[in-house]
């Protein structure tokens, strides 16, 4: 409350606050903008990818070529379905950035500035961890497996794949690793938190790579070493990667903060 010499008194203007005003009724209209908004981004990215659809089909099917085998749609309708889930699932990806950008454009006036600074670098680094791991999958994961599994066939048991098992079995697939790929955020979030002790994930390291192999051999039964380190060797970087990143930030959380000045 100020005074005007002669005047009554005037009040102060109220502080810049763009969304503390808003009501609830305007939340809900900003996020109906934000999902409408996401919606037709994916609408448009599935309809350009529908154009080369075709090209991305055949991408998809070529570790079973690469095989000697080749896969099967088993309905009139199947063939277009596929191509018309792998034109969703494309374009999906192809603007997760600027989704997951509207959403958090619309949390992150709620945030405080030092939680901004955590969240800014932790969306991005989600976001390239997750494209890395459907790489990796796809790109060096996939061909494996699938050789392998076809290598359990006989010369009287021969596949018949369809192509929406096949592309399924792809799919999922590249997402798990999609999101094993973001076990070093998962751990870094859990020691800022102070949930993780990352000396405890080094002191056991030994037995996490014995644990990591095991897995990898049955998983990926045969003698085949190679694609026992091609499952093996990601995962177990992923681990002592998590530890070192969660050491990092568990030093930096307990050092001293620095005296204010005056």
């Amino acid at each position: 409350m100020t005074t005007i010499s002669g005047s009554t008194p005037v009040s102060a203007p109220p502080p810049d606050e763009p969304r503390a005003g808003l009501t609830l009724l305007g939340h809900l209209a900003e996020l109906r903008s934000v999902i409408l908004s996401a919606a037709i981004a994916v609408l448009l990215a599935t309809g350009g990818c529908w154009f080369v659809s075709a090209r991305l089909l055949d991408l998809l099917v070529r570790p079973m070529h690469a095989a000697g085998h080749k896969v099967f749609f088993m309905a009139p309708t199947e063939a277009f379905v596929m191509r018309l889930k792998v034109a969703f699932f494309c374009g999906l990806l192809l603007v997760l950035p600027y989704v997951l950008a509207r959403v958090y454009g619309f949390v992150v006036p709620g945030l405080h500035r030092r939680e901004r600074r955590v969240a800014t670098p932790l969306i991005l680094s989600s976001v390239l961890l997750f494209y890395a791991g459907v790489a990796f999958a796809f790109c060096l994961l996939v061909p494996q497996v699938v050789r392998i599994l076809i290598g359990f066939g006989t010369a009287e048991v021969q596949p018949l794949i369809g192509v929406g098992q096949y592309i399924s079995f792809v799919a999922q697939l590249c997402f798990a690793f999609g999101l094993v790929f973001e076990l070093p955020l998962v751990v870094l979030l859990l020691s800022w938190l102070g949930i993780v002790q990352p000396r405890a994930l080094l002191r056991t390291w030994r037995y996490a790579v014995v644990i990591i192999a095991f897995v990898s051999a049955v998983l990926t039964p045969g003698p085949d070493v190679v694609s026992q380190l091609v499952m093996a060797v990601p995962v177990t970087f992923l681990y002592l990667s998590s530890a070192l990143v969660a050491l990092a930030v568990t030093r930096r959380r307990r050092a001293p903060l620095p005296p204010e000045g005056d």
